[in-house]
């Protein structure tokens, strides 16, 4: 006898939408078809959307959680860092279902660590591994570990406290928005792809020209932090992604012509 459980299961799931029972309320109400019922949920969504998205009530799949603020500095204690309160997704089966079904446990987690952490910081707060291991995903570190060097490895920044504001040993946002940009990446697709904004963006990239410039005008690490206020570990960081990346063209070209103009060792452009 064949299981047919595991080829239904992606079906009962969806049948527990809310969408769902929308469309049945419409089928067996008002007599119409399943057709009639979905155009009836589409248009419910073009006239109202805009109230659901601005309603204080949690949606189905939200929860409230305290989180650390982005405005707290690096260095503060959590128990003395400023708190926000924010609504993050945990399950939304119009994304989730079909990663699950088509690639898995693993996968669905991954992406949930993508949503849960770029809505905290767009709701003003930055989650922690702890946030996600213990109260959200409740599972071990080494699991959002494993999931966070998954994301490192394939230059996907994803926005916890420990990357935005670069604690502890993670890859600093700086280099790997410096790596999108020397691969080419436009600046809205940097931008979009590390949760930074233009202006943001515009000023890692400019400091990274003139760390290569200083360095091509013979100073030293400790010379360049001190002139453009940078970190030395961030310095030796730059000039090595200088020496490593394989630069697109047009952004090799970009910077050999910052480097032109800022040839001579006292050009106070290159400091300021």
């Amino acid at each position: 006898m064949i299981n047919n459980s595991n080829y239904y299961r992606w079906d009962r799931l969806n049948a527990k939408s809310l969408d769902q029972q929308f469309v049945n309320e419409i089928v067996h109400g008002l007599n119409c078809s399943p057709f009639e019922a979905s155009a009836v949920l589409e248009t419910v969504y073009r006239v109202f959307g805009d109230y659901f998205d601005s309603s204080e009530n949690l949606k189905p799949g939200q929860i409230k959680l305290s989180v650390v603020s982005i405005e707290a500095q690096s260095g503060q204690r959590l128990s003395e860092a400023k708190q926000v309160t924010i609504t993050l997704t945990l399950t939304d089966d119009k994304e989730d279902l079909p990663i699950r079904k088509q690639a898995g446990v693993v996968a669905l987690r991954r992406h949930r660590i993508q949503r849960l952490c770029q809505e905290a910081l767009d709701q003003g707060g930055l989650l922690t591994v702890e946030d996600l291991a213990y109260r959200i995903f409740n599972c071990g570190q080494r699991t959002i570990c494993r999931d966070l060097q998954y994301f490192r490895d394939n230059d996907i920044l994803i926005p916890l406290r420990s990357t935005v504001k670069d604690i502890g040993r993670t890859l600093s946002h700086r280099v790997l928005i410096i790596k999108h940009w020397a691969k080419g990446k436009q600046y809205t697709e940097i931008s979009r792809d590390t949760a930074h904004s233009l202006k943001a963006i515009q000023n890692y990239v400019d400091k990274f020209k003139r760390t290569i410039a200083l360095y091509h005008a013979g100073y030293n690490v400790n010379k360049i932090s001190f002139l453009l206020r940078l970190s030395a570990e961030l310095v030796e960081e730059y000039i090595e992604l200088y020496q490593q990346l394989d630069f697109a063209d047009h952004r090799r070209q970009e910077l050999e012509n910052f480097l032109k103009k800022s040839v001579h060792p006292d050009n106070q452009e290159v400091m300021s």
